[in-house]
């Protein structure tokens, strides 16, 4: 049972038409090669891009934008500690140069419209580039933190200890849901996208008090990362134009598969389009209980449950599949214990697993797990033994389940393993576990999900728990207290779960408030994985966010996540077909379309609009305490483009 889930050259083209890059339409170059060929002016290199120039000094790395009406950004300063430069060479759309003393080549092109920079060393050393949010007229910084935030750069929250962002390095593979950041600048915008991010960090830091943030790469042999690449592409000021500009990225280099195809592969997945998603407890996983649930009028549901010594019954299951629901385990391959002592069965793994199959580190030491609990299990000792997986899966789903949650193998938190018997990278580390969820999702045809699922693999599951939650570090202090917050007793009905609790000022301000909120993740993957708060946050857990969690859901075309018994279907049950209701034929309707606008209709950023698909729905949340224009505060409109007037949802009410 999970204790707490884990915290944590493609060369361009000429144009010919119209670029559309995040919401920013540039009127392209023609055919003529000379319209994408980088330029050489002393030492610097000027390269085309989408909305003008990128000006990069080789001396420094620093970039410079020229936007077409003649304004210039600060894109990026430059890195420290490169010694002198050599020559520039111009090689057809490709400028190249070197850093000697650093053992760096360097390479600059245009490719789709962003500037590329590609860095490679022929020695592990590490490098602080690019260094953004320099630009005096930077106003917001968004980053994906779960579904993503903007941050004005001189917000006093922000810029303080309290929200636990500064001087923290962000893992881009676990650290962000998505490997790019971005900078709003005056009336205008830039996007960072980094796809080399195993081996890159980055670190948001206080200067003058404005937020800026400095990506750090590895450049290490054993771990594959002696190539670095970052691209930089001008946008628009929206808050979201970042994200529009990666999914563009992932759709040009073949890393998107949308929802409907996915559906057309396995159409069970159809079934969680309208689905509100509840892990059960005790007597939750019976028969009755799925029939009450029926009864109350939930017509989707996505009920999982821990893979403990008290599954569902094949009884319960096929209840479950009547109802038209889908039912499976919660299982993970992430830790293995000794079998005599271990303290749930999803840690008991058959020899050799135990100990041999264990992470090591690089002085031959098992990894201990997480929460101290034996070891972190290696993909690769797993990979070599093929059938230990074959055997789990047939024993878990026994039952019947038609759906499979793995926890944490989407999650982004890659291990080196020294064994000499089972040697990996966190490349290789993450080729193994795409491969099991490949394996589990397409091969075995499971509706299969993770925990806080990154953006490279959204193409092998149908929904996540946990990439909606921008997470404070904080909130593990939270839980930890066990007065507080409950701890993992009673067995049937785990107080961490049902008690509420009330966070910490800080911790509901960094997570919660959504004047800083904004749908990254949804802007580039809606149509691809359903996204869902984390499963220890359930939506009657934290009684002060409730509104504002079902808002978001209605905003973001997003289900609730729940826990249930048959107490809580007793107590909460009519308000949760009441939520499931309203939210089933918006998610029906536009749960394959993209989500195509996002945008704060007030000052304070407290009225939201968004929009799917070419006007499929369009919803208005007010999240503040003024009635804006006939819409009350602590409300939601919602209009599918066949409805003669918005749907209204007031769920405090």
């Amino acid at each position: 049972m999970r204790r707490r889930s884990i915290e944590h050259t493609y060369r361009g083209i000429a144009f010919t038409t119209v670029l559309l890059i995040a919401g920013l339409t540039i009127t392209a170059c023609d055919s003529n090669p000379d319209n994408t060929r980088p330029q050489q002016r002393g030492d610097h290199v000027l390269v085309p891009i989408a909305g003008g120039q990128a000006e990069v000094d080789t001396a420094s790395l620093a970039i410079t934008g020229l936007v077409d009406d003649g304004a210039r950004i600060a894109i990026s300063d430059g890195a420290p500690g490169l010694g002198a430069a050599g020559p520039i060479r111009i090689t057809g759309d490709l400028a190249t140069w070197t850093y000697p003393d650093k053992g760096l080549t360097a390479s600059a092109d245009a490719a789709d419209g962003r500037l590329r920079v590609v860095l490679h060393s022929d020695r592990d050393e590490r490098l602080a580039w690019p260094v953004t949010g320099t630009d005096p007229a930077a106003g917001a910084l968004q980053l994906p933190r779960g579904e993503g935030l903007s941050l004005p750069v001189d917000d006093p929250f922000w810029n303080s200890p309290d929200a636990t962002l500064i001087d923290n390095p962000l893992d881009l593979t676990a650290g962000l849901t998505m490997p790019f950041w971005a900078y709003r600048i005056g009336d205008r915008g830039v996007s960072y996208l980094a796809p080399t991010d195993i081996g890159t960090t980055l670190t948001v830091n206080s200067v003058g008090g404005k937020l800026r943030a400095t990506a750090e790469h590895d450049f290490a042999a054993r771990a594959d990362t002696r190539d670095y690449t970052v691209t930089f592409a001008l946008t628009d000021a929206s808050p979201v134009a970042a994200a529009k500009d990666y999914r563009a990225w992932l759709m040009q280099h073949g890393q998107f598969k949308s929802l409907t195809d996915k559906i057309q592969q396995n159409p069970a997945i159809s079934q969680l389009l309208g689905a509100f998603h509840a892990y059960l407890w005790g007597d939750g996983r019976t028969p009755d209980a799925i029939r009450k649930m029926r009864d109350l009028g939930l017509t989707r549901m996505w009920l999982g449950y821990d893979a403990g010594d008290d599954p569902m019954t094949r009884e319960a299951i096929d209840a479950a599949k009547q109802a038209g629901y889908l039912a499976g385990p919660y299982d993970s391959y992430a830790n293995a214990q000794d079998p005599a002592t271990a303290d749930n069965p999803s840690s008991r793994w058959p020899d050799p697993m135990w100990p041999t199959g264990c992470v090591h580190d690089a002085d031959g030491k098992p990894r201990t797990g997480f929460g101290n609990r034996g070891c972190y299990l290696s993909s690769q000792a797993l990979a070599q033994h093929p059938r230990l997986l074959d055997d789990r899966y047939a024993s878990i789903t026994a039952n019947g389940a038609n759906t499979y949650f793995l926890d944490v193998d989407a999650a982004g938190e890659f291990f080196d393993d020294y064994s000499p018997q089972h040697p990996m990278n966190q490349q290789q580390d993450r080729t193994n576990r795409l491969s099991r969820m490949r394996a589990l999702a397409e091969d075995r045809k499971q509706v299969l999900g993770s925990e806080s699922t990154g953006a490279w693999a959204s193409t092998v599951l149908a929904y996540s728990h946990g990439s909606q939650t921008p997470v404070s570090d904080l909130l593990w202090k939270a839980e930890r207290d066990k007065e507080t917050w409950g701890g993992w007793a009673p067995a049937r009905a785990p107080r961490n779960f049902f008690q509420p609790a009330e966070l910490p000022a800080a911790v509901a301000k960094a997570m919660f408030d959504p004047a800083y909120r904004v749908p990254l993740y949804e802007t580039v993957l809606h149509d691809s994985v359903i996204n869902l708060d984390r499963w220890e946050l359930p939506y009657y857990k934290l009684p002060q966010q409730q509104t504002m969690r079902a808002l978001t859901s209605i905003l973001n075309n997003t289900p609730l996540n729940l826990v249930l018994d048959q107490e809580q279907l007793t107590t909460h049950g009519a308000e949760i077909a009441r939520l499931q209701q309203y939210f089933a034929p918006l998610h029906e309707a536009a749960g394959t379309a993209p989500m195509t606008d996002f945008q704060w209709l007030t000052a304070d950023h407290l009225v939201q609009r968004s929009t799917f698909g070419d006007g499929t729905l369009t919803v208005t949340a007010n999240f503040g305490t003024q009635t804006y224009e006939d819409l009350p505060a602590g409300c939601v409109d919602a209009k599918l483009e066949t409805d003669n007037a918005p749907r209204r949802l007031c769920p405090g009410a």
